[in-house]
């Protein structure tokens, strides 16, 4: 009887070490398919960033018309993350990956076809709906992996933001050779062959969706946790700035260096590449040192960056004894780049960071979450592009662009100080009443006297807690009477 059951259990251990792996295959061929189907989205989603730049001279655009035309895409994108997340929680991640790619393929194919500045605008917001891919595959790729691994998961299916950089590499020599209308066309094959790849390489685990069904009213209750908020803030600016500059930079160059457009896709993809390559290591990071230390020192560099790359070339006039002298005060192409470089790769970090706080604080929906925030994150690409053009308009200097971005950095650093300030000063105390006890334990031989202190400390907490929901509950009743 024993042999027998020994060779049960031999036999179960074995079916589910063969199932770990199953599983273990399965996670790894989801986040492989989920992360090249957000790379190609991306691509879609930028694609204006290049052909924008000859539709602009041909339509003879304005500065702000240019912007707004590659920002409208961003705009759906951005919308429609929340309404994906949560069709994600209800319904699963791979059917709504692959219906949202297949929506996209005929609007993207017309564009080549358009010749109006309305139809670009109208195809734009179609296509755009690319950009909501990323609600549904962060959510999709996370549920396959667990706590520990989540961070590096997610940066590694965040790094299809390098997408951004194939449009940098593809699109200009397309442009060249066939003229910008084929870039759209070529998009809309390559994505065909994306969706049947998808669904081949990707699967469903029932346990990964709400047992009970998750109404809309039940899913927006997160608008109202201040935490929410607080996250959307920082992602509207490392992945929004990453997202307006990635739209903006090839024609930065252009303009401010005298860069033609192939040469100026490449020094852009300088930025564009590594932020969104950097991301899975950004997710390493904050699994292993925490999401706070690398989102704080991210708001640092990139202060220190954005200063530097606002200011606008200057040509100075001297009277001297001697003369007049002439100098031009202007960071050189291959400094300005080496900063931008620099701040791609703290955005990257950036990016990867947010969704760690959201993965740690928000596991069992953060579909939904996620949504919220990429729709944060998405408003301020669409935004900052049109914010580029107006203020470009109003002022003539191309580096306005990097002193907007400047002034956000800092209100971000301030207001990430204050939201996290009351949680490390508790932590502080928290941590200097546990050395305290365990000197206090390690001093004493009665164990009466040991027990009574540790009762004292749990006390003080349950006070503490007691009286925040009694100042709470106060709070709410002034209200409801204030109402009356």
């Amino acid at each position: 009887m024993n042999k027998l059951s020994k060779v049960f259990d031999r036999s179960d251990k074995e079916v589910a070490i063969g199932l770990l792996k199953t599983k273990n295959a399965q996670a790894n061929s989801v986040l492989a398919a989920n992360t090249i189907a957000f790379t190609a989205c991306f691509a879609v989603w930028v694609m204006f960033s290049i052909i924008g730049i000859p539709i602009k001279e041909l339509l003879s655009l304005s500065e702000t018309q240019f912007g707004l035309l590659v920002a409208t895409p961003i705009l759906t994108g951005s919308l429609f993350r929340l309404p994906v997340g949560m069709l994600t929680d209800k319904f699963g991640g791979r059917i709504v990956y692959f219906v949202l790619m297949l929506t996209i393929i005929i609007p993207l194919w017309f564009i080549g076809n358009a010749t109006e500045y309305w139809q670009f605008l109208i195809l734009g917001l179609f296509v755009g709906v690319a950009g909501a891919s990323f609600s549904v595959g962060i959510a999709y790729t996370s549920r396959w992996f667990d706590k520990k691994h989540q961070g590096f998961a997610m940066g590694i299916f965040g790094a299809g933001n390098a997408g951004a950089a194939l449009t940098k590499f593809v699109a200009p020599s397309l442009v060249v050779a066939y003229g910008w209308q084929m870039v759209p066309k070529v998009y809309a094959v390559a994505m065909i062959v994306i969706v049947i790849l998808y669904w081949m390489f990707t699967y469903t685990d029932d346990e990964h969706q709400h047992a009970s069904p998750v109404t809309i009213s039940e899913q927006l209750r997160a608008l109202k946790d201040p935490k929410v908020w607080k996250y959307c803030q920082y992602y509207s600016l490392v992945f929004g700035g990453f997202v307006g500059l990635s739209l903006w930079m090839t024609k930065y160059y252009i303009n401010e260096y005298d860069f033609d457009l192939t040469h100026a896709a490449l020094m852009a993809a300088i930025f564009v590449l590594p932020s969104g390559l950097i991301r899975a290591l950004g997710g390493w990071f904050s699994d292993r040192y925490g999401a706070y230390k690398v989102t704080w020192w991210v708001m640092w560099i990139s202060l220190f960056c954005l200063f530097f790359m606002s200011y606008p070339q200057t040509a100075l006039l001297i009277k001297t004894t001697s003369g007049e002298v002439h100098m031009n005060l202007a960071l050189p192409v291959w400094v300005f780049t080496g900063f931008l470089f620099v701040l791609g790769i703290a955005w990257g970090f950036g990016k990867a960071s947010v969704f760690k706080f959201l993965s740690d604080e928000y596991p069992d929906n953060i579909g939904v979450i996620s949504g919220i925030v990429g729709l944060a994150g998405g408003m301020g690409g669409f935004l900052l592009p049109i914010m580029f053009g107006i203020l470009i308009d109003l002022t003539g200097i191309n580096s306005v662009i990097f002193m907007l971005l400047y002034g956000a950095t800092g209100v971000s650093l301030i207001w990430m100080y204050f939201t996290f300030y009351k949680d490390r000063a508790a932590r502080r105390v928290q941590r200097a009443r546990d050395e305290a006890f365990v000197e206090f334990a390690e001093d004493q031989e009665d164990t009466d006297k040991v027990i009574a202190a540790r009762a004292v400390l749990e006390q003080i907490d349950l006070i503490e807690e007691f009286t925040e929901r009694f100042t709470a509950y106060k709070l709410q009743a002034q209200a409801k009477l204030s109402e009356k």
